[in-house]
């Protein structure tokens, strides 16, 4: 025989905890918080002998995703940045509580864009900074989103950044309660030759330990293509009558685009479909790979004129690059060019898609693809009405502009 026991519920108090209260915020519409339900304990005995004990079986807190998206607080780190704008947008514009995490710097414009959110101003980079700024919130957090990304890849700058100030992020949402961590890497770190890959890499690795050491806890690695942005620099230049420039015959490098929007509806989901959950996610836009080649036919054909191509020999780039490794050596403050040829050099040679561990070839069937925004309307619009918009934002910062706050 068995009996089930639950603790008693008392009307008023569970009166209070069904309704929502609001917390007034000092610069926009408020958030709305949700107060934790009362758990139930419940107790299972036994008749079949006195001498076994009681067992306690306490019910497990229900997952934040089975909650309405207005119950549900996302803290998004990196905000402000190229990708992070555009995320936060898209998790307010689904209904979530977002909490925004932007530098003091950037206050009116974080305001501004972020109508809706709450705004927390604060260093990701300062543990200390960070957590007291979320205690002043007094708010929970299911997930947590970083859109954290070094702006000059730089070796310091790398670790200070992809690194260390997105693990500062994971810790203070984990002590707020985050059971959800969406991280934004990028795809080229299946071939780590650079300091910002492996920096990206080692908070991976992290985000496995801690969904081992902790079930209730899960992860989501965004790996995404090249992004709309990082094609169009030559748009300007090819429309002004310049031939469009690339490395070696223009076919190393392919690459499944995506826009800021349709990355941004991605990670969004990769919040609320358990299906994303403990895994890591490449992602590319709709349509086919594309070499240079034919991003620079299509921007002709955009434009109505006849391609004209200028093919620069990669072995250019790897002479510039001996030249500030060996100066590195004599001055250690040329480190940083050293790397940011190398990084050039890579994104010159390496394709953007899904590398085929049993082959050791990048695959542009094996590299999904999402959204509707494609590269060649990108193009269309950019021609018509330039870069505007297209800024990297301040998703990070390096720390000589630290240094001169």
């Amino acid at each position: 025989m068995s009996l089930r026991f639950s603790s008693p519920s008392n009307p008023l108090l569970l009166l209070l905890h069904s309704h929502a209260h609001f917390i007034p915020l000092p610069f926009s519409s408020p958030i709305l918080h949700i107060s934790p339900k009362p758990k139930t304990l419940s107790l299972t005995i036994t008749a079949a002998s006195s001498s076994q004990p009681l067992t306690a079986q306490p019910t497990i807190t229900p997952s934040f995703r089975t909650k309405p998206p207005h119950q549900v607080n996302i803290l998004v780190v990196g905000s402000t940045g190229y990708i992070g704008k555009f995320v936060v947008k898209e998790l307010c514009r689904r209904g979530f509580n977002v909490i925004a995490i932007a530098r003091e710097r950037s206050r009116d414009d974080a305001i501004r864009q972020f109508t809706g959110a709450t705004v927390c101003f604060s260093d990701v980079t300062d543990p200390a900074v960070l957590e007291r700024s979320l205690d002043s919130l007094a708010l929970p957090i299911d997930a947590a989103v970083s859109c954290l990304a070094s702006r000059s890849g730089g070796i310091q700058d790398s670790w200070k950044i992809d690194y260390e100030a997105s693990r500062n992020s994971l810790a203070a949402a984990r002590r707020h309660g985050a059971t959800h961590f969406v991280l934004l890497s990028a795809i080229c770190v299946q071939k780590p030759l650079l300091e910002f890959q492996r920096a990206k890499l080692k908070l991976e690795a992290e985000l496995a330990d801690e969904e081992a050491k902790d079930p209730t806890f899960s992860y989501s690695i965004v790996r995404p293509t090249a992004f709309f942005k990082s094609l169009g620099g030559q748009v300007e230049t090819v429309k002004d009558g310049k031939p469009y420039v690339m490395f070696g015959d223009g076919k190393m490098c392919s690459c499944k685009p995506i826009s800021e929007q349709d990355l941004a509806s991605f990670i969004a989901d990769c919040v609320v479909d358990e299906t994303k959950a403990g895994k890591i996610l490449p992602v590319g836009g709709p349509g086919k790979a594309l070499t240079p080649v034919e991003q620079g036919e299509m921007l002709f054909r955009l434009l109505g004129r006849d391609p004209k191509f200028v093919k620069v020999p990669i072995s250019l780039m790897d002479f510039v690059i001996g030249v500030f490794e060996f100066l590195a050596k004599i001055f250690p403050a040329l480190e940083d060019a050293a790397e940011f040829g190398r990084i050039g050099r890579y994104y010159a040679a390496e394709s953007m898609l899904v590398l085929d561990e049993e082959t050791g070839e990048y695959s542009a069937e094996k590299t999904p693809s999402y959204g509707t925004d494609t590269l060649e309307e990108f193009f269309a619009r950019v021609v018509r009405e330039g870069m505007a918009g297209q800024e990297l934002g301040e998703h990070s910062f390096n720390l000589q502009e630290k240094k001169s706050l």
